[in-house]
């Protein structure tokens, strides 16, 4: 499946500190005319679909990432971005660098390998619950190779792409504590194989919208 795909970096006069949560809010405030930016519509409340806008800070680089129909929202307001108020810090932005492409998603032959780029959040508190109870390290990442499936074909789909082989998770990743909506959770970093094609600085698991689970192609 080729899906239509801009990359928006934001290039600004110093490295952003805030999250990409705060981005994502001023972006939502800023052009409050496009619900696609902030995945709320007022007649049904939260959109539960993959988010077509997903935000990220990637070393202190703001980059907006639009799929399909994002795609076109982000090249429509492109040229109005010229500032990022975050909290209390205000970024002037120098540039801003438009990569369009057509990106590749689906099942294939080969095992691909990937990065994480940012935490993973993986658990949700039922399963939060179960991993804690296993306390074999092979079975803890059998456990997760399932989540990281199930956080794939969740993916699909919302996309409607629909997978016609089984996938094999390899993963290698590490836990660390990190902030979510204010509160401490449980994340992940590393890297995994799987036979899928993922576009690069698309999301997996939950906080896709505002830049967690962000993975590359290595």
């Amino acid at each position: 499946m080729n899906l239509k795909i801009l990359v928006m970096v934001l290039n600004t006069e110093r490295a952003v500190k805030e999250g990409a949560s705060r981005l994502r809010g001023y972006i939502a405030n800023r052009f409050k005319e496009y619900p696609i930016l902030h995945h709320h519509i007022e007649e049904a409340g939260y959109l539960y679909t993959y988010p077509r806008v997903q935000y990220k800070i990637i070393e202190g680089t703001p980059i907006i990432l639009g799929i399909e129909e994002g795609a076109d929202i982000l090249k429509r307001i492109a040229d109005e971005i010229e500032k990022l108020e975050l909290g209390g810090s205000t970024y002037k932005v120098e540039s801003v660098q438009m990569n369009a492409l057509r990106g590749e998603l689906g099942a294939c032959r080969e095992n691909r390998h990937y990065k994480f780029l940012t935490h993973w959040l993986a658990l949700n508190p039922g399963n939060y619950e179960r991993y804690k109870e296993i306390s074999d390290w092979r079975a803890r990442k059998e456990f997760l190779n399932g989540i990281l499936v199930g956080n794939i074909l969740s993916m699909c789909k919302s996309l409607d792409y629909v997978v016609d082989r089984k996938l094999y998770v390899h993963s290698r990743v590490d836990a660390e504590r990190v902030e979510y909506k204010g509160i401490p959770v449980m994340g992940f970093t590393g890297e995994f194989r799987v036979n899928f094609k993922i576009p690069d600085f698309f999301g997996l698991g939950k906080g896709v919208s505002q830049g967690f689970g962000v993975v590359k192609r290595k």
